[in-house]
């Protein structure tokens, strides 16, 4: 078959979303015949292509998580309280690409499911304290208040080290910038808002989940007759 191809760059300012759109517009008010086949090519065809799979992925990579969590901790409720991090994170990412003027890009989802994978920790180390103090037979509240300020340090050095090795790369105008930003701006804010706001959500979702678990079962000793 005859084919023909069509370049073009993105303008400033504008995202490789709304230039998808503005071609498949452009083929409906030309009108082109059934007979003309098209298709996208590049990093085009590599974000549509990511758009169809990126939710699978995110439910994929969720299931997986509580799956693997679940098995550690055996139990059905931390890891959905482990997993109460993910909404603030997302949150935060999208509000500093807005803020930063970034598109939701491919490289931006790809940031997205790599923070997914770096927010829990600081769930973790406060639910695996919090299990650590009631094993020892503490209460609930006062376990949650014996591991909040334990772990603050170490939430609060993790979370400043990952922010301080994305900033360099968050503000890198040289070649290849385009897709180290994205990534590196969803990061930045993703692991800010989540680590300010876990601090308070984590533990009080704990503490009323902990209404749900299922209570241990003592065994009575056995007493012999003589």
């Amino acid at each position: 078959f005859p084919a023909a191809t069509v370049s073009f760059n993105l303008a400033k300012g504008a995202s490789l979303g709304e230039a998808v759109n503005a071609i498949k517009q452009a083929q409906i008010d030309i009108g082109l015949p059934v007979s003309v086949i098209t298709s996208f090519q590049g990093a085009a065809l590599a974000f549509q292509s990511s758009l169809s799979n990126q939710l699978f992925l995110i439910l994929a990579a969720i299931v997986t998580v509580y799956i693997v969590l679940g098995v550690l901790y055996e139990s059905f409720i931390h890891p959905v309280t482990i997993l109460m991090a993910l909404p603030f994170s997302l949150t935060g990412a999208l509000l500093a690409l807005a803020m930063a003027h970034q598109s939701l890009s491919l490289f931006s989802m790809i940031g997205l499911i790599l923070l997914m994978g770096i927010v829990k920790k600081n769930s973790i180390l406060l639910v695996d304290f919090t299990n650590q103090r009631r094993a020892e037979g503490v209460g609930v509240t006062e376990a949650l208040l014996d591991a909040c300020p334990v772990r603050l340090r170490p939430i609060l050095m993790t979370s400043i080290a990952t922010v301080a090795g994305a900033i360099p790369e968050a503000l890198n105008f040289g070649p290849g910038a385009e897709t180290r930003i994205p990534m590196a701006i969803s990061l930045i804010g993703g692991v800010s808002v989540s680590t300010f706001l876990t601090l308070y959500v984590v533990p009080c979702v704990y503490s009323l989940f902990s209404k749900f678990e299922r209570p241990e079962v003592d065994e009575e000793p056995l007493v012999k007759h003589a």
